[in-house]
């Protein structure tokens, strides 16, 4: 979850889907790799900039599933869902140095919004988690 100096937060509408689906960055840790590298360098690779700093990590894995309806058709068919670390992040540089045109681009458009708005953007199956994850970092927001 990245926060800009407004404690407002990035959120970024996916370029695989017809609906508006919106979503904070997010990525898979590579083996070998610990969860705060594997942040960092998913962040260079969805938004073009890692010029953060960390500022809390969730004190658990948070977990969602996929609606039977994408079961198959995400991920190569090969998981149902994911478990995620999260880390709250301010981001330190200027909106410019956020580049969606990354190697492999998976967003088309993003935007900062209040933390009671991005309830209202996710798609329905990651509300849960989201919503914990706000709550969560509550006092840094």
């Amino acid at each position: 979850m990245i926060l800009n100096r407004e404690k407002k937060v990035f959120v970024a509408r996916r370029i695989d889907m017809t609906s508006e689906a919106w979503q904070m960055p997010q990525g898979g840790i590579d083996e070998g790799e610990m969860p705060k590298e594997a942040a960092m360098r998913e962040l260079e690779e969805e938004i073009g900039t890692n010029n953060v700093e960390i500022i809390a990590e969730s004190e658990r894995w948070l977990y969602y599933d996929l609606p039977d309806d994408l079961v198959g058709k995400l991920w190569g068919g090969k998981y149902r869902g994911q478990k995620q670390k999260w880390f709250l992040v301010r981001f330190l540089g200027e909106d410019m140095e956020i580049n969606l045109q990354t190697e492999h681009p998976e967003f088309s458009e993003w935007q900062w919004v209040s933390p009671k708005k991005v309830s209202e953007l996710i798609v329905p199956f990651k509300q849960k988690l989201y919503e914990s994850l706000l709550h969560e970092f509550a006092d840094f927001l």
